[in-house]
């Protein structure tokens, strides 16, 4: 039986809070070891991200609140909260900004290399399915199984009943849920109880992205912050309120800390 270890048990390279939530500066290595860790003493972490979708929802959505609350780690997706952690004075670095576009393929290699068993919820039907066909040509010996997240996620559907059951019946030690914020989100938390797995990951469109469902933005495009102009161009009607919109709440916080500090 898998169960909670706060994270005061393992040392960070560093711990800040900023625009009113609490990050973790953790690099794709670090993220990799926490995994690690957390199937080698059999508990139970739920390692969450934040970018500015997720900080605009976390300060709109109680559900998304009592999540993070729930997070064990959150590790920062997203450039802008990099470059605004900079300007509060946090020694923030490049590579502590983790996407899933820049970490999933590491992260099944880690996963081949130790025998680590995923299981992934999320996508359209067949999606999923083609992510972890291509993952597993592209990683010999990965174990992954998959199920599609268009189901009822009512607690008590017998969609989500069977899905947990589906997931259970797997016993991963990795459990990837990619709905999109806040749905894997809420998913998460209110399933947490039934579910057995030792990390919990809210993915997005990570295998999306793998099964070439969505498109992926150039990595020179993340590096440099620019990746929301790339995917408002590929889905304008889906995320302009996203990026032309929430942005300005965040920077609202933005300037409130500095005329705090």
């Amino acid at each position: 039986m898998t169960q909670f270890i706060t994270k005061s048990h393992y040392n960070l390279s560093a711990h800040y809070e900023f625009l009113g939530v609490q990050l973790d500066a953790i690099s794709i290595p670090e993220l990799n070891s926490l995994i690690a860790k957390s199937i080698e003493q059999n508990q139970k972490w739920i390692i969450a991200n934040h970018n500015l979708h997720s900080l605009y929802l976390y300060h709109h959505d109680p559900k998304m609140r009592a999540f993070y609350a729930k997070a064990d780690y959150t590790h920062i997706d997203g450039m802008p909260l990099v470059i605004f952690g900079k300007l509060l004075g946090y020694p923030l670095q490049r590579n502590q900004r983790v996407t899933y576009v820049d970490w999933v393929q590491p992260l099944m290699a880690e996963a081949a290399r130790q025998g680590w068993r995923i299981f992934y919820l999320g996508s359209k039907p067949g999606v999923a399915e083609c992510g972890a066909r291509i993952l597993r040509q592209k990683f010999p010996g990965l174990q992954i199984a998959c199920t599609h997240g268009y189901i009822d996620i009512r607690k008590d559907s017998q969609d989500n009943l069977t899905t947990l059951a589906t997931i259970e019946a797997y016993q991963p030690h990795i459990l990837m849920v990619g709905m999109g914020m806040p749905r894997q989100e809420h998913w998460i938390s209110e399933n947490l109880e039934s579910i057995h797995a030792n990390s919990i990951l809210p993915s997005g469109a990570c295998i999306d992205y793998i099964a070439g469902a969505v498109p992926t933005p150039p990595r020179w495009m993340g590096r440099i912050g620019l990746e929301w102009l790339y995917r408002l161009v590929s889905e304008p009607k889906r995320l302009w309120k996203r990026y032309l919109l929430e942005p300005w709440f965040v920077a609202t916080l933005f300037l409130r800390e500095i005329l705090n500090t």
